[in-house]
């Protein structure tokens, strides 16, 4: 009876209290999350298209840039559709199996964005400091080889928590202070000892965070020094050019990741962890293929050459209407 009864509890619904409420001023914020999710899953799609029907972006660059779109593109769509339901539903309920889907989704994707924003500075390590060896350091194989560590390296080390965090026992009531089921908002419901769980979760956040910093923070050492004995200042304009997209990415990822993970708990609040994950989850998908497409001049042309298409193929149809 009393494992029945542990059954019965273990697949409970969570509570997930959202970011807002029935007044005036959180519909317009609904509404507002809405047009910028829109804005975000159109311009990583955008931008992925691009990149497939453009032979000139077949590059390592490209690839690893259309692996960034796609996980802020699934990176959106595993957190607000859900909230939006919620919302307009007036439901808040999310299955064990869903918080678990959702939770290991969410964590596979971010620690995938670290490990892929590291390859690309040293892409761009090789190609400023390098470039008569990129061809061969950096081939398509090797770009496809990146992609794919990132989407694996991060989804064991998501198995690996999730399935640990889930196996935990949840006493108590079920609500989650949060819009989705986050590691440290799920990890207050546990009622078991985690003490070790969170000495592995940090390390794990080291390795994942400050690890990929650190790299990122050499290559740019390198890139800068090399761009300093350049005696080109066109060369200069066009290091600096490359890099800026990559470096603006970069401050706000890692920005919003350590202000969301880094912190000690007693500075933690509910509120300053749902704007973090707000940050994370919709603002930094939305922001990227802005940054990446109004910034880099391949980018911008196929995005003219495509519509240029459009245009070409809708002129004949109005002289024959």
């Amino acid at each position: 009876m009393w494992d029945y009864l542990n059954q019965t509890s273990s697949l409970a619904d969570f509570i997930l209290e959202g970011l807002f409420d029935d007044s005036p001023a959180h519909a317009f914020l609904f509404s507002l999350t809405m047009v910028v999710f829109l804005i975000a899953v159109s311009g990583n799609t955008l931008t992925i298209l691009l990149i497939c029907a453009d032979p000139r972006l077949h590059t390592p660059m490209y690839v690893l840039l259309s692996q960034l779109s796609l996980m802020d593109l699934m990176h959106v769509s595993t957190t607000i559709p859900k909230m939006a339901i919620n919302y307009l539903s007036g439901t808040k309920s999310i299955s064990l199996v869903g918080c678990a889907t959702q939770h290991f989704l969410y964590l596979s994707l971010g620690c995938a964005e670290c490990i892929l924003l590291t390859f690309m500075s040293y892409d761009r390590y090789v190609a400023i400091c390098h470039p008569l060896r990129y061809a061969g350091l950096m081939n398509r194989k090797v770009g496809q080889m990146m992609a794919v560590m990132s989407w694996l390296g991060a989804s064991v080390n998501s198995l690996i928590h999730t399935a640990i965090l889930m196996h935990f026992p949840f006493c108590g009531h079920r609500n989650i202070h949060h819009f989705y089921c986050e590691f440290p908002a799920v990890l207050k419901l546990v009622c078991g000892d985690i003490t070790v769980y969170e000495s592995t979760m940090y390390i794990s956040t080291i390795l994942l965070l400050l690890l990929p910093i650190v790299l990122i923070s050499a290559s740019y050492v390198f890139i800068l020094h090399s761009v300093i004995h350049m005696h080109s200042a066109g060369g200069k304009r066009n290091a600096f050019a490359t890099c800026s997209s990559h470096l603006t990415v970069v401050s706000l990822w890692f920005g919003a990741c350590i202000f969301s993970y880094m912190r000690p708990r007693s500075q933690r609040t509910p509120l300053q962890d749902k704007v973090g994950s707000v940050f994370n989850s919709i603002v930094t998908p939305t922001l990227n293929p802005l940054i990446y497409t109004l910034r880099n001049k391949d980018v911008a042309k196929a995005l003219r050459k495509v519509l240029g298409r459009e245009m070409i193929t809708q002129n004949p149809q109005e002289r024959l209407s």
